[in-house]
């Protein structure tokens, strides 16, 4: 049964809603005033966190600020219930890290509503990346598909291509499967302002292009160098063929879709619903190479890191500054030295 804590100092609203979550069959903690409610979210670790902004003692914004810097309670779900709409409140509460707002008053359907995207959102975001997205390497991991690939791979065309070099624009006709021999490159949509948002990083043993030949239509992304690559290119036709004729390696890839797609949409969530500070950890992540077992590192430009967390260049270095001082990075000039990846992949949303 899932645990939800309502931080609220009207006893009136702080019973009803009770009453509806008790109905809705979670379990159910109340707190009466702020203070309170960080001593319960730290004792109980609820599933998720009601909370009202305007409180005696501490205000939500307090409640928040606090929970976040707790090691056990910084990923907890974290729902605003507040009778102000304050642009300057949401901004506030948002920048902290709050995962939504719901203003009063509000409907049995809408709180339950919220509670459950919540819900949904901190299980998937909870599991293992490898979990979520199993990579292009894995998809052929079965031998009777790795040895069909082989096949359709051997003597293929080698491209070579220089940093910042398009491999491929949106618009231009699907003609051929990549693969990454070596190198990466990153996956690119613009926007009608020209602003770039990276969606993805295909790194050596990867391959992409695969969505418009199944489509028959032309690219709707770019893809870009990100470092001195090798390419190898298979004829769009000759990759249908396979998939047709076939079954292990038709089977393998359809599994390849489902977390491309699944993937994709974690990203647009992410990007939608996350504080800053959650986009950019993403986004660092996303780049990290490790050079050796002890050294996890990103090594790109500013620029990239901005477009991959859909945010300002500015705004992008504002918060390495703050990661910087709270101890989980280490910039040495370009490279970006990872100290904490567990606190990077678990920073509240």
């Amino acid at each position: 049964m899932k645990k939800i804590l309502v931080i609220e100092d009207n006893l009136e609203v702080r019973e009803n809603v009770c009453e509806i979550l008790e109905l809705a069959n979670y379990k159910v903690y109340d707190a009466e005033n702020g203070k309170i409610g960080v001593e319960k979210a730290i004792l109980i670790k609820p599933d998720v966190i009601l909370c009202d902004v305007m409180m005696p003692e501490l205000d939500g914004f307090g409640v928040l600020k606090i929970l976040s810097k707790n090691k056990s309670t910084y990923d907890i779900p974290f729902i605003f219930l507040t009778a102000r709409i304050e642009k300057d409140d949401f901004r506030k509460g948002m920048g902290l890290g709050a995962d939504d707002y719901i203003t009063k008053p509000f409907d049995d359907t809408q709180l339950l509503e919220a509670i459950e995207i919540r819900l949904k959102k901190a299980s998937r975001l909870s599991q293992p990346f490898q979990q979520r997205y199993q990579g292009i390497q894995q998809f052929f991991s079965k031998a009777k598909a790795q040895e069909e690939f082989e096949k359709l791979s051997r003597g293929r065309e080698l491209r070579y291509y220089k940093v910042n070099d398009i491999i491929y624009s949106e618009g231009s006709e699907s003609r051929w499967l990549y693969f990454v021999v070596t190198g990466s490159v990153k996956r690119v949509y613009m926007n009608d302002q020209g602003k770039e948002l990276i969606v993805n990083i295909h790194k050596t043993g990867d391959f992409f292009g695969y969505f418009p030949i199944l489509k028959k239509t032309p690219h709707v992304d770019s893809i870009v160098s990100l470092e001195t690559s090798t390419i190898r290119l298979i004829p769009a036709k000759e990759f249908r063929m396979m998939l047709f004729n076939s079954k292990d390696f038709a089977v393998q890839f359809v599994n390849v879709l489902a977390n491309d797609a699944e993937e994709t949409e974690l990203k647009m969530i992410e990007l939608a619903y996350s504080s800053v500070r959650r986009k950019v950890a993403n986004a660092l992540l996303l780049f990290a190479t490790e050079k050796n077992e002890n050294r996890l590192e990103t090594n790109t430009t500013r620029e990239n890191l901005a477009s991959s967390a859909g945010t300002a260049k500015e705004t992008l270095i504002r918060t390495l500054s703050d990661f910087k001082a709270e101890g989980f990075i280490l910039i040495e000039g370009k490279n970006i030295v990872i100290l904490n990846k567990q606190r990077l992949q678990y920073m509240p949303h």
